[in-house]
């Protein structure tokens, strides 16, 4: 059974391109009856943070992402000391002592002289005494993976054929010397005991899938260990650059409190790099029937809030009001009735823009119009109830018999006084809303 997995860090708040990799993941395993796990990265005890924690399972929930099983790698600290052990009798994870400043040095006279900035494996030449230097000196070893320096190749779902040279990488640290133990060797722990079978994320990973592979079999007791890898490209600006994760505004929460709706992000964030149209649905389940790993392009696709609040506005125009009325509900407008919205819903991109609607319809407005006179006129010619599409055309002919007054400069007054707005829906729908008893109080001139 397909297993795929989100691991976030609770180091910080989920953010568009986030919410764009938990998508492509719970879609797949939707649409192939697979299994979707969230593990919660948080290793790193100091920087895990309890408040984004609980955001990250807000934010999925709020998406209408829904996980079959979730963890806490901090829980699995056990598990990892086992593997690490084994690790190192098997010669696999050996101890470095270079400080952080020694390896930039390293590095930067590798640049220097043309060569790519690949550890030298020093450390496997270290002697006991030299070592025992080392200690004495306080210096605590970091661990790296010692990779087999052969050809390492997978077929990726999205880039084909992929390749690297073994003797072209660094031997990876696993473990930091504080003993913290980092991403690539309690994920690839983890994904053997989760028996996850597809691992999909950025193309950032691509190295880093290199060298897991040969992780993967290390763990596995020497055995290879089936997986399908696929990147997907990362997300851009609108202007090509790569997207900022410090932008708040493309953070999930602060998205939602701007008044997008989930189901937006969702249809853009399927769809961004995909041969399919991006177009609004309503589920889920409508998302992932036509979704599969081959849709993928390898063009970087870009982001643009403008799209994103396009699909917003045409969600709410799919919407039955059944739906619409429960968030209405939520924003503070469960006076509006399904004729309001109909009235209005295509004047829209978020509900808080709805707000001048409710004054238009329940409240109080401001008359922008100075014709006074001409309101006078409109008032006496008003006609009685019953109201509605009809009474609109039936009145404006009245008054322009009246007045000989026609087009804008007929319509436009009327519209201003009675909605203190030059634009809108049309008039022959707002004005049975509006009533003829507010009518008439905005008509009235002092």
């Amino acid at each position: 059974m397909v297993c795929v997995r989100f691991a976030p860090s609770p180091t910080g708040y989920l953010h568009i391109g986030n919410a764009r990799a938990a998508l492509i993941n719970y879609l797949y395993a939707l649409r192939s009856g697979g299994e979707f796990i969230l593990r919660i990265d948080d290793t790193d005890l100091e920087r895990s943070k309890t408040e984004y924690e609980k955001a990250i399972f807000d934010d999925l929930s709020w998406l209408g992402i829904k996980y079959n099983q979730t963890f806490h790698q901090s829980a699995r600290f056990d598990r990892y000391k086992e593997v690490r052990d084994t690790l190192i009798e098997s010669g696999r994870l050996y101890p470095c002592y270079e400080t952080s400043e020694e390896l930039d040095y390293k590095r930067k006279r590798q640049l220097a002289k043309g060569h790519p900035p690949i550890y030298d494996r020093a450390a496997l030449n270290l002697s006991n005494s030299e070592i025992e230097a080392f200690k004495i000196e306080g210096r605590t070893p970091h661990w790296r993976f010692k990779l087999d320096h052969s050809t390492i190749t997978w077929q990726d779902e999205i880039r084909g054929l992929v390749k690297f040279d073994g003797a072209q990488l660094s031997d990876p640290v696993l473990i930091r010397g504080d003993g913290i133990f980092l991403y690539s060797l309690c994920s690839v722990i983890d994904d053997i005991d989760y028996k996850v079978t597809h691992i999909i994320r950025g193309e950032d990973h691509v190295t880093n899938t290199a060298t897991q592979i040969q992780l993967f079999k290390a763990v596995n007791g020497e055995k290879d260990y089936p997986l399908t890898f696929a990147h997907t490209s990362l997300l851009m600006d609108e202007d090509g650059d790569k997207l900022s994760k410090r932008l708040g505004s493309l953070s999930l929460g602060q998205m939602r409190d701007s008044g997008i709706e989930p189901m937006a992000i969702a249809c853009l964030m399927a769809r961004l790099g995909t041969s399919l149209p991006v177009e609004p649905v309503l589920t889920m389940q409508e998302l992932a029937a036509p979704f599969d790993l081959s849709i993928f392009s390898r063009t970087p696709p870009r982001f643009s809030e403008k799209e994103l609040w396009s699909l917003n506005h045409k969600l709410y125009q799919l919407m039955p009001f059944s739906q619409v009325k429960q968030h209405l509900a939520i924003a503070g407008f469960e006076n509006f009735s399904e004729t309001h919205w109909l009235a209005v819903k295509d004047n829209i991109e978020k509900l808080s823009e709805l707000q001048p609607w409710q004054d238009i319809f329940f409240g109080k407005i401001e008359n922008i119009c100075n014709d006074r006179d001409f309101l006078q006129i409109a008032l006496e010619l008003l006609p009685e109830k019953p109201w509605n599409e009809t009474t609109w055309p039936t009145w404006t002919q009245l008054i322009k018999e009246k007045t000989t007054r026609k087009g804008k400069e007929l319509f436009m007054p009327l519209r201003q006084a009675l909605t203190a707005m030059d634009h809108g829906p049309e008039m022959k729908t707002l004005l049975p809303l509006i009533g003829r008893r507010t009518t008439i109080a905005r008509l009235s001139v002092e």
